[in-house]
Parts: structure tokens; sequence; C-alpha cells
């Protein structure tokens, strides 16, 4: 079926199909799990940091039973969705917009023996393609910024949650501490107008019938996880000689500095996000 996405959408979508942004996340984030990592040390590996990031989020929600459902919205390759199925044993809906990341996640869910618990949709989280009240928790990490229209996917999450389900995520925010100048470099790298920001996200998630149950903030985990993809970019240049153009490794280490930068600077902000639609 033919499906109708925002131009931000959409241009998050043409990126994350490219055989640049696939190779990249492949061999330099590690295929599983593309977003920021918690690390214990400056040297650790990306996908070890990135993974202990997807625990340390699960670890927010109640006991789960096998009848529950979960929805991942931005999925990317499936990493946590895997995770999240295998851990409390229950189907992950993991809908995401780039197609060849979804075939990915498809691939490796099935080899994982995880096929009958993880059900891979192609689609946007602005207009999620589920029922009302249909999910006992919504997951996502570092996607809802590719949205110009966030109080949308907001609104989306509140209106598929059931009663008593728990919405948890991450982002990479603005602080609200810093001029809209000053984020200008990381806007314009990543196509987007605005950020999102932790009082944005309280305040929408209120207006929807949303409480706050946490914001966990842990900003300079940002700093350190760009630092460090740029390290390990930087290093494996040669290796990804005929995978990804020397372009794009030029126009990333240029966007991972400006995020060190704004992040270094005290206009950024990133943590775990936890909110919960009352029972009653």
């Amino acid at each position: 079926m033919s499906q109708s996405y925002s131009d931000v959408v959409q241009t998050a979508r043409d990126y994350y199909n490219s055989e640049d942004a696939d190779n990249f996340y492949l061999h330099i984030w590690g295929g599983e799990d593309i977003h920021i990592g918690l690390y214990q040390s400056e040297s650790e590996d990306i996908a070890a940091a990135s993974r202990r990031t997807v625990e340390r989020l699960a670890d927010r929600l109640p006991a789960i039973g096998a009848d529950a459902r979960i929805l991942d919205i931005g999925s990317g390759y499936g990493g946590a969705a895997r995770y999240l199925a295998k851990r409390f044993d229950c189907k992950v809906i993991a809908l995401n917009l780039s197609e060849k990341e979804n075939q990915r996640n498809r691939e490796l869910s099935t080899a994982a023996g995880l096929g009958g618990l993880v059900n891979v949709v192609d689609g946007s989280f602005e207009a999620i393609p589920l029922e009302d009240a249909s999910v006992d928790v919504v997951w996502s990490q570092d996607a809802i910024l590719h949205s110009g229209r966030r109080d949308q996917v907001i609104a989306e999450v509140a209106r598929v949650l059931k009663p008593g389900g728990h919405f948890v995520f991450t982002d990479p925010m603005e602080s609200g501490n810093c001029a809209r100048t000053d984020l200008e470099p990381v806007l314009a790298r990543i196509h987007l107008e605005t950020l999102g920001s932790p009082q944005f996200y309280e305040k929408t998630a209120k207006a929807n019938g949303l409480e706050l149950v946490a914001w966990e903030e842990k900003t300079p985990q940002l700093i350190r996880h760009y630092s460090r993809v740029a390290e390990e970019l930087s290093s494996q240049r040669t290796n990804l000689a005929g995978r990804v153009s020397e372009a794009y490794i030029d126009r990333m280490l240029t966007g991972l500095a400006n995020w060190v930068r704004a992040g270094e600077a005290g206009c950024l902000a990133w943590g775990f996000l936890h909110f919960r639609k009352p029972a009653s």
C-alpha cells in the first residue's frame, strides 16, 4: 500500500534507506541499536554502550506478561524490539519508515528465532496504523526528533496506549538554555527547524492525558556518544572505502562535531522520559 509522509519524515526515510547511511550504521554502530549509548568508559565499544541504553530503559517498565503488546516507534534495525521480545516473551510491533532497515530487522528477528514475536511494520509514527488503546507500552529511542509534528506523534502514542500503559523514550533535545542560532548547525545537518525539549514533551504529554513518571537526565552521555562515534568513524575510514562515500563521511564528521559542540555549550538535553496513561 502506498503511504504518504510529511516532508520531514520523507527526508528521514530517504536518508535511512540510502546505501551510505545503511553501511555507516551497520559497520560503525553495529547494525542493531542505532541510538545514543550509555558508556562506562571513554573508549567503550559503541554497540555495547548502545545495548546498555536498551537494558536500562527496559528496567523502567513494570512487570510485563506474555500477553502484553509493545510498540517500538522508529525501531531501526530492531535491536530493541528483539531484546524486549526475548526479555518479556511478548509481542513487539516494530514500526519504522525505512524499508531497508525493516528488511534487515525481519531477517535478524527470524535468525534469532523471534520472527513470531517481532512484527515489523512499514509506516510513520505520525499516523500509527493501530487501533485505539491497543498496546501496553510504547517505546522509542532517538527517533521522534525526525518528526516536524512531534505533538501529533505524542497524540498518536496516547491514542494507541491502553489505560495504565507506559510510554518510555529517549530523544536528542534542546535544553532551552540557548538561542536558536546556537542550534542552527545541528538543525541544518538533520534538516529540522526545531528539536523537542523535556518541557515540550511534558506539556504535550499532559495535554494528551499522559502523566509524567520520571525525567532522568543523562546529557553527558550524548556528548560522549557523538564523540565516540566520530572517533570510530575516523579510525575506520579506510575500511569503509567502497561502502560509504567520502562525501558522506565528511558530512557525518561535521555533523557529529556540531552535536558535541552544542552539547558542551549546554544547548542540548538527553535522557530517559517516562510517561503513564492513567488507568481511569
